[in-house]
Protein backbone atom coordinates (compact mmCIF):
# COMPACT_ATOMS: atom_id res chain seq x y z
CA UNK A 1 0.00 0.00 0.00
CA UNK A 2 2.75 2.35 0.96
CA UNK A 3 4.74 1.99 -2.72
CA UNK A 4 1.27 2.09 -4.54
CA UNK A 5 0.55 5.34 -2.42
CA UNK A 6 4.45 6.93 -3.11
CA UNK A 7 4.20 5.92 -7.04
CA UNK A 8 0.54 7.77 -7.39
CA UNK A 9 1.14 10.60 -10.04
CA UNK A 10 0.58 13.91 -8.15
CA UNK A 11 -2.95 16.28 -9.13
CA UNK A 12 -2.71 18.48 -11.89
CA UNK A 13 -1.83 22.07 -11.08
CA UNK A 14 -4.80 23.94 -10.98
CA UNK A 15 -5.53 26.17 -13.69
CA UNK A 16 -5.25 29.34 -11.69
CA UNK A 17 -2.17 28.15 -10.65
CA UNK A 18 -0.28 28.88 -13.86
CA UNK A 19 -1.82 32.30 -14.31
CA UNK A 20 -0.69 33.60 -11.04
CA UNK A 21 3.32 32.11 -11.52
CA UNK A 22 3.34 34.58 -14.99
CA UNK A 23 3.60 38.22 -12.88
CA UNK A 24 3.66 40.00 -16.38
CA UNK A 25 0.51 38.11 -17.36
CA UNK A 26 -0.94 39.95 -14.49
CA UNK A 27 0.01 42.88 -14.67
CA UNK A 28 -0.61 43.25 -18.16
CA UNK A 29 -4.61 42.72 -17.36
CA UNK A 30 -4.52 44.55 -13.99
CA UNK A 31 -3.47 47.80 -16.12
CA UNK A 32 -5.50 47.31 -19.22
CA UNK A 33 -8.83 46.14 -17.34
CA UNK A 34 -8.54 48.95 -15.06
CA UNK A 35 -7.58 51.64 -17.54
CA UNK A 36 -11.02 50.62 -19.73
CA UNK A 37 -12.97 50.30 -16.56
CA UNK A 38 -12.33 53.91 -16.38
CA UNK A 39 -13.16 55.04 -20.25
CA UNK A 40 -16.27 52.67 -20.11
CA UNK A 41 -17.11 55.00 -16.95
CA UNK A 42 -16.54 57.97 -19.00
CA UNK A 43 -18.55 56.48 -21.86
CA UNK A 44 -21.62 55.77 -20.16
CA UNK A 45 -21.60 58.95 -18.22
CA UNK A 46 -21.30 61.15 -20.97
CA UNK A 47 -24.05 58.65 -23.46
CA UNK A 48 -26.54 59.06 -20.30
CA UNK A 49 -25.99 62.96 -19.37
CA UNK A 50 -24.24 64.48 -22.03
CA UNK A 51 -26.90 67.12 -23.84
CA UNK A 52 -27.29 69.17 -26.84
CA UNK A 53 -26.44 72.18 -25.30
CA UNK A 54 -23.07 71.30 -23.64
CA UNK A 55 -20.02 73.34 -24.47
CA UNK A 56 -16.88 72.02 -26.13
CA UNK A 57 -14.31 74.29 -24.53
CA UNK A 58 -11.91 76.45 -25.39
CA UNK A 59 -10.39 75.77 -28.76
CA UNK A 60 -12.30 72.97 -29.61
CA UNK A 61 -15.50 75.11 -31.71
CA UNK A 62 -13.83 72.93 -34.45
CA UNK A 63 -16.18 70.03 -33.33
CA UNK A 64 -19.34 72.44 -33.93
CA UNK A 65 -19.27 71.13 -37.51
CA UNK A 66 -19.26 67.55 -36.32
CA UNK A 67 -22.19 65.31 -36.81
CA UNK A 68 -24.33 65.32 -33.06
CA UNK A 69 -23.51 61.68 -32.79
CA UNK A 70 -19.59 62.27 -32.71
CA UNK A 71 -20.54 65.41 -30.78
CA UNK A 72 -21.70 63.90 -27.99
CA UNK A 73 -18.46 61.87 -27.59
CA UNK A 74 -16.30 65.06 -27.83
CA UNK A 75 -18.62 66.95 -25.64
CA UNK A 76 -17.76 67.76 -21.78
CA UNK A 77 -20.35 66.19 -19.45
CA UNK A 78 -23.36 67.79 -17.79
CA UNK A 79 -24.04 71.38 -19.70
CA UNK A 80 -25.43 73.58 -17.05
CA UNK A 81 -26.49 70.57 -14.83
CA UNK A 82 -23.32 70.03 -12.53
CA UNK A 83 -24.56 71.06 -9.26
CA UNK A 84 -27.28 68.68 -9.08
CA UNK A 85 -25.03 65.93 -8.75
CA UNK A 86 -22.21 67.05 -5.94
CA UNK A 87 -19.08 66.41 -5.23
CA UNK A 88 -19.23 62.71 -5.18
CA UNK A 89 -19.79 62.48 -8.46
CA UNK A 90 -17.57 64.96 -9.82
CA UNK A 91 -14.45 63.08 -7.70
CA UNK A 92 -15.76 59.46 -8.88
CA UNK A 93 -15.38 61.26 -12.78
CA UNK A 94 -11.84 62.94 -12.13
CA UNK A 95 -11.05 59.51 -11.03
CA UNK A 96 -12.08 57.59 -13.89
CA UNK A 97 -9.88 59.88 -16.01
CA UNK A 98 -7.05 59.00 -14.24
CA UNK A 99 -7.54 55.42 -14.18
CA UNK A 100 -8.30 56.40 -17.79
CA UNK A 101 -5.49 58.19 -18.78
CA UNK A 102 -2.64 57.35 -16.32
CA UNK A 103 -2.32 53.89 -16.43
CA UNK A 104 -1.41 53.08 -19.49
CA UNK A 105 1.09 55.75 -18.93
CA UNK A 106 2.24 53.12 -15.88
CA UNK A 107 2.27 50.14 -18.45
CA UNK A 108 5.97 50.28 -18.90
CA UNK A 109 6.67 50.40 -15.07
CA UNK A 110 4.19 47.74 -14.04
CA UNK A 111 5.45 45.47 -16.65
CA UNK A 112 9.12 45.91 -15.51
CA UNK A 113 8.43 45.03 -11.91
CA UNK A 114 6.80 41.99 -13.61
CA UNK A 115 9.57 40.85 -15.34
CA UNK A 116 11.60 41.08 -12.45
CA UNK A 117 9.38 39.11 -10.29
CA UNK A 118 9.12 36.66 -13.55
CA UNK A 119 12.80 36.35 -13.24
CA UNK A 120 12.69 35.71 -9.27
CA UNK A 121 9.61 33.26 -9.63
CA UNK A 122 11.41 30.98 -11.42
CA UNK A 123 14.72 31.00 -8.73
CA UNK A 124 12.18 30.16 -6.66
CA UNK A 125 12.21 33.41 -4.35
CA UNK A 126 9.31 35.20 -2.56
CA UNK A 127 7.30 37.97 -4.85
CA UNK A 128 4.54 40.09 -4.58
CA UNK A 129 1.41 40.50 -7.15
CA UNK A 130 1.96 43.17 -9.58
CA UNK A 131 -1.87 44.32 -9.01
CA UNK A 132 -0.23 45.18 -5.19
CA UNK A 133 2.09 47.59 -7.34
CA UNK A 134 -0.77 48.78 -9.26
CA UNK A 135 -2.91 49.28 -6.12
CA UNK A 136 0.17 51.73 -4.44
CA UNK A 137 0.02 53.79 -7.60
CA UNK A 138 -3.53 53.76 -8.11
CA UNK A 139 -3.80 55.20 -4.63
CA UNK A 140 -1.69 58.34 -5.53
CA UNK A 141 -3.63 59.36 -8.45
CA UNK A 142 -6.67 58.78 -6.51
CA UNK A 143 -5.00 61.19 -4.25
CA UNK A 144 -4.94 63.81 -6.87
CA UNK A 145 -9.01 62.90 -8.21
CA UNK A 146 -9.72 64.19 -4.65
CA UNK A 147 -7.73 67.32 -5.03
CA UNK A 148 -8.68 67.86 -8.51
CA UNK A 149 -12.35 67.95 -7.39
CA UNK A 150 -11.78 70.52 -4.84
CA UNK A 151 -9.85 72.69 -7.37
CA UNK A 152 -12.31 72.02 -9.72
CA UNK A 153 -15.08 73.15 -7.03
CA UNK A 154 -12.83 76.31 -6.22
CA UNK A 155 -12.53 77.26 -9.69
CA UNK A 156 -16.51 77.15 -10.05
CA UNK A 157 -16.97 79.10 -6.67
CA UNK A 158 -14.64 82.27 -8.59
CA UNK A 159 -16.75 81.86 -11.62
CA UNK A 160 -13.16 80.60 -13.67
CA UNK A 161 -15.07 77.89 -14.78
CA UNK A 162 -19.02 77.24 -15.50
CA UNK A 163 -21.40 74.48 -14.44
CA UNK A 164 -20.84 72.59 -17.56
CA UNK A 165 -17.21 71.98 -16.15
CA UNK A 166 -15.60 74.41 -19.21
CA UNK A 167 -13.48 77.57 -18.54
CA UNK A 168 -14.94 80.65 -18.12
CA UNK A 169 -12.28 82.89 -19.02
CA UNK A 170 -9.80 82.59 -21.99
CA UNK A 171 -7.35 84.47 -20.32
CA UNK A 172 -7.60 81.92 -17.66
CA UNK A 173 -7.18 78.90 -20.02
CA UNK A 174 -4.17 80.62 -21.48
CA UNK A 175 -2.64 80.93 -17.75
CA UNK A 176 -3.20 76.69 -17.31
CA UNK A 177 -1.64 76.36 -21.30
CA UNK A 178 1.33 78.51 -20.06
CA UNK A 179 1.68 77.16 -16.98
CA UNK A 180 1.64 73.56 -17.60
CA UNK A 181 4.31 74.95 -20.55
CA UNK A 182 6.46 75.97 -18.48
CA UNK A 183 6.56 73.05 -16.59
CA UNK A 184 7.69 70.72 -19.18
CA UNK A 185 11.48 72.84 -19.11
CA UNK A 186 11.80 72.67 -15.16
CA UNK A 187 14.04 70.11 -13.19
CA UNK A 188 11.82 68.87 -10.92
CA UNK A 189 9.44 67.61 -14.38
CA UNK A 190 13.15 66.06 -15.52
CA UNK A 191 13.49 64.50 -12.27
CA UNK A 192 9.96 62.78 -11.99
CA UNK A 193 10.45 62.00 -15.26
CA UNK A 194 13.66 60.19 -15.44
CA UNK A 195 12.46 57.73 -12.63
CA UNK A 196 9.58 57.21 -14.99
CA UNK A 197 11.66 56.49 -17.89
CA UNK A 198 14.01 53.92 -15.52
CA UNK A 199 11.80 51.78 -13.95
CA UNK A 200 14.88 48.86 -13.03
CA UNK A 201 17.09 50.50 -11.51
CA UNK A 202 14.61 51.91 -9.07
CA UNK A 203 13.08 48.10 -8.34
CA UNK A 204 16.66 46.91 -8.41
CA UNK A 205 17.79 48.77 -5.67
CA UNK A 206 14.86 48.90 -3.67
CA UNK A 207 13.17 45.36 -3.94
CA UNK A 208 10.74 44.42 -1.68
CA UNK A 209 9.50 40.63 -1.16
CA UNK A 210 6.08 41.97 1.22
CA UNK A 211 2.77 43.41 0.12
CA UNK A 212 3.65 46.52 2.14
CA UNK A 213 6.97 46.89 0.70
CA UNK A 214 5.37 46.40 -2.82
CA UNK A 215 2.79 48.70 -2.14
CA UNK A 216 4.93 51.59 -0.78
CA UNK A 217 7.06 51.03 -4.30
CA UNK A 218 3.38 51.37 -6.11
CA UNK A 219 3.16 54.20 -3.98
CA UNK A 220 6.97 55.95 -4.45
CA UNK A 221 6.27 55.50 -8.49
CA UNK A 222 2.67 57.20 -8.40
CA UNK A 223 4.34 59.87 -6.76
CA UNK A 224 7.28 60.27 -8.98
CA UNK A 225 4.73 60.00 -11.81
CA UNK A 226 2.41 62.69 -10.12
CA UNK A 227 5.36 65.04 -10.31
CA UNK A 228 5.83 63.96 -13.64
CA UNK A 229 2.70 64.90 -15.33
CA UNK A 230 0.58 66.99 -12.81
CA UNK A 231 0.73 70.09 -14.68
CA UNK A 232 -0.27 68.22 -18.00
CA UNK A 233 -3.65 67.04 -16.38
CA UNK A 234 -4.77 70.76 -15.65
CA UNK A 235 -5.14 71.77 -19.01
CA UNK A 236 -8.18 69.73 -18.53
CA UNK A 237 -9.93 72.61 -16.61
CA UNK A 238 -8.66 75.15 -19.69
CA UNK A 239 -10.18 72.49 -22.45
CA UNK A 240 -13.42 70.93 -20.62
CA UNK A 241 -12.75 68.42 -17.33
CA UNK A 242 -14.66 65.74 -19.22
CA UNK A 243 -13.63 66.68 -22.79
CA UNK A 244 -12.48 63.06 -23.95
CA UNK A 245 -10.82 63.66 -26.97
CA UNK A 246 -8.27 65.90 -25.25
CA UNK A 247 -8.10 63.59 -22.60
CA UNK A 248 -7.12 60.41 -25.07
CA UNK A 249 -4.41 63.29 -26.70
CA UNK A 250 -2.74 64.20 -23.35
CA UNK A 251 -2.85 60.31 -22.39
CA UNK A 252 -1.00 59.64 -25.59
CA UNK A 253 1.64 62.59 -25.28
CA UNK A 254 2.46 61.34 -21.66
CA UNK A 255 2.62 57.76 -22.61
CA UNK A 256 5.39 58.93 -24.98
CA UNK A 257 7.09 60.88 -22.73
CA UNK A 258 7.77 57.88 -20.32
CA UNK A 259 8.62 55.37 -23.18
CA UNK A 260 11.46 57.19 -23.28
CA UNK A 261 10.90 59.99 -26.04
CA UNK A 262 13.65 61.80 -24.12
CA UNK A 263 13.85 65.92 -23.41
CA UNK A 264 13.57 67.32 -26.45
CA UNK A 265 10.25 65.87 -26.65
CA UNK A 266 9.03 67.30 -23.60
CA UNK A 267 10.74 70.89 -24.49
CA UNK A 268 8.50 70.64 -27.51
CA UNK A 269 5.27 69.78 -26.10
CA UNK A 270 6.39 72.73 -23.28
CA UNK A 271 6.66 75.04 -26.22
CA UNK A 272 3.20 74.22 -28.12
CA UNK A 273 1.73 74.71 -24.71
CA UNK A 274 2.99 78.05 -24.79
CA UNK A 275 2.46 79.18 -28.07
CA UNK A 276 -1.29 77.77 -27.61
CA UNK A 277 -1.63 80.01 -24.38
CA UNK A 278 -0.21 82.80 -25.52
CA UNK A 279 -2.74 82.35 -28.08
CA UNK A 280 -5.95 82.17 -25.79
CA UNK A 281 -3.99 85.75 -23.90
CA UNK A 282 -4.06 87.33 -26.89
CA UNK A 283 -7.34 86.48 -27.71
CA UNK A 284 -8.65 87.80 -24.33
CA UNK A 285 -6.89 91.31 -24.95
CA UNK A 286 -7.92 91.17 -28.60
CA UNK A 287 -11.83 90.91 -27.41
CA UNK A 288 -11.23 93.26 -24.60
CA UNK A 289 -9.64 95.96 -26.84
CA UNK A 290 -11.03 95.42 -30.45
CA UNK A 291 -8.38 97.59 -33.44
CA UNK A 292 -10.02 100.62 -34.07
CA UNK A 293 -11.89 100.37 -37.29
CA UNK A 294 -10.30 102.79 -39.93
Amino acid sequence: MTEMSECRPAPPPHPLASIFARPKLIAAGCVVALAVLGWLYLALSIADMGGANATLGPGMAIFDGLPQAVQAICRPLFGESMPEHGVALIALMWAAMTLAMMLPTAGPMILTYAEIAETAARKGERIVSPMVLAAGYTVMWLGYAVAATIVQLAFTRLALMDTGMTSASVLFSGAIFIGAGAYQFTPLKHACLNQCQRPFPFFFANWQTTAKGVFRLGLQQGLYCLGCCWAMMLVMFAVGVMNVVWMAGLGIVMTIEKIGSGRRFSHAVGAVLIVAGIGFVVAAFAAHWPMPAN
